[in-house]
C-alpha cells in the first residue's frame, strides 16, 4: 500500500505528521518547530500557509474534547436519494453543523452540531428538523456521545495507524468556564501563522500571550483539550475508504466491548451512543480511515473477531462524500472584528 505522503517534500511530511500534537507553546512556536525540522521559521510558516491554502491542513490548534466546551450531538438523516445535494448543501450552510457527510446506507447523511450550551443545542436540532422535514418520512435522529473509548484522529498519515494508547474522558469532567468563552471564539479559526500566533491571539482576548498558553496548557493537563497541533483534512490524503461500523451490544457488555475495540491500532474513534428504536437499534461505532476499501473490510473482519462481536448485528456505512468539514463552533464569535483583524 502506498504512503499516504508519498510526493510531499520531506518539510512538508514532518509539519504534517509530526505536530499533529505537542504544538510548542512558547512565544515563538514556528521558531521552535523550525529547530527540530532543520528549517527556518520562515520555511516552516510559509509551509503552512501554503498547506492551509491547498486545504490540506484545516487548522493548527486546539482539538476539544467532545462537550467539554460546549455541547455536540451526531445527527443521521434518511435524505430522498434524489434530493441529497440539495439537503446536504441546505445542512452545510447551517452555522452548528461542522461535519456534514454522505455515507452508504438509507440513513445516508451524518453530520455534527455543536452550540455553546445543551438548551441552544436543542434548539438549533428543533430547526433544523423543521426544516427538512419536507424532505424525509424518517424521524431525524440525534445520536449524542454517552462514553468515549478512544477518540483521537490524530494518527499517523504514512500507515494510518496510532502510535500512542487510547485515551479516555478525564473522570473530573473539566469543562471550559464561561469566563473563556471570549478564548474560545478567538481559537474557533485556528492560530495565525504569524511568528507570535499567541500575542496576536492575545491581544483580540485581552490577555498577554503567558496567560493565553499558560491556559491552553490546563486545558491539556485537565483533559478540557483533546490534542494541540495540526488539524488535517484526511480525505486530502487519500483517506477516501472511511468506514464507520455499527453494533447493537449488549447494555451490560457495551463498555467492555468497546474498550477492546479502542486497543486497536487501525481504529480511530470508539464510542457509546443512544439507540433510537425502532429506526436505528445499534449504540456501540466505531471508525476506521483508511485508503483501501479491501483493507479497511479485512480490518472490520479483524474486529468482528473479536469475543463479544462474532453474533452480534452490526452494519458498515463507507464514507462516500464529504461536503463540510471544518473546526466545531462552540462559541459566538465575540470581538468578531478584532478575530478577522488576526487571522487577516
Amino acid at each position: 500500500m502506498l504512503d499516504a505522503l508519498d510526493g510531499f517534500e520531506v518539510l512538508d511530511r514532518r509539519l504534517l505528521n509530526d505536530f499533529q500534537r505537542g504544538f510548542p507553546l512558547v512565544e515563538r512556536p514556528f521558531a521552535a518547530i523550525a529547530e527540530r525540522v532543520g528549517a527556518s521559521e520562515r520555511e516552516v510558516l510559509e509551509c503552512y500557509q501554503r498547506l492551509a491554502q491547498a486545504e490540506i491542513v484545516s487548522r493548527i490548534g486546539v482539538v476539544f474534547r467532545p462537550n467539554a466546551a460546549g455541547a455536540s450531538t451526531l445527527v443521521a438523516l434518511a435524505a430522498p436519494p434524489d434530493r441529497i445535494e440539495a439537503v446536504a448543501a441546505w445542512l452545510s450552510d447551517q452555522p452548528e453543523v461542522n461535519h456534514n457527510y454522505e455515507r452508504e446506507h438509507r440513513f445516508n447523511l451524518w453530520f455534527v452540531l455543536t452550540a455553546p450550551s445543551q438548551a441552544a443545542l436543542e434548539a438549533s436540532f428543533a430547526r433544523i428538523e423543521r426544516g427538512i422535514a419536507h424532505c424525509t418520512d424518517l424521524p431525524m435522529l440525534s445520536l449524542p456521545l454517552l462514553e468515549e473509548f478512544h477518540i483521537d484522529l490524530g494518527f499517523d498519515l504514512g500507515t494510518g495507524r496510532r502510535c500512542h494508547a487510547p485515551r479516555a474522558a478525564p473522570p473530573s469532567g473539566a469543562r471550559v468556564d464561561a469566563a473563556e468563552r471570549p478564548l474560545i471564539a478567538a481559537l474557533q479559526e485556528g492560530f495565525p501563522l504569524v511568528r507570535q500566533p499567541f500575542s496576536a491571539l492575545g491581544r483580540a482576548t485581552g490577555m498577554s500571550a503567558g496567560e493565553l498558553t499558560r491556559t491552553l496548557g490546563r486545558w491539556l493537563e485537565e483533559g478540557v483539550a483533546r490534542r494541540i497541533g495540526v488539524v488535517v483534512r484526511h480525505r486530502r490524503l487519500g483517506y477516501e475508504a472511511n468506514a464507520m461500523v455499527v453494533w447493537d451490544a449488549p447494555d451490560a457488555a457495551v463498555s467492555r466491548i468497546g474498550a477492546a475495540i479502542a486497543v486497536e491500532d487501525y481504529v480511530t474513534l470508539c464510542y457509546r451512543r443512544p439507540r433510537r428504536l425502532l429506526a436505528w437499534p445499534y449504540n456501540l461505532f466505531c471508525m476506521i480511515h483508511g485508503r483501501e476499501r479491501a483493507a479497511v473490510q479485512q480490518q472490520i473482519g479483524l474486529l468482528r473477531g473479536k469475543p463479544g462481536l462474532a453474533d452480534l448485528p452490526y452494519e458498515v456505512l463507507f464514507s462516500r462524500r464529504c461536503f463540510k468539514q471544518r473546526g466545531a463552533r462552540y462559541a459566538a464569535l465575540v470581538g468578531a472584528a478584532q478575530v478577522e483583524a488576526v487571522h487577516g
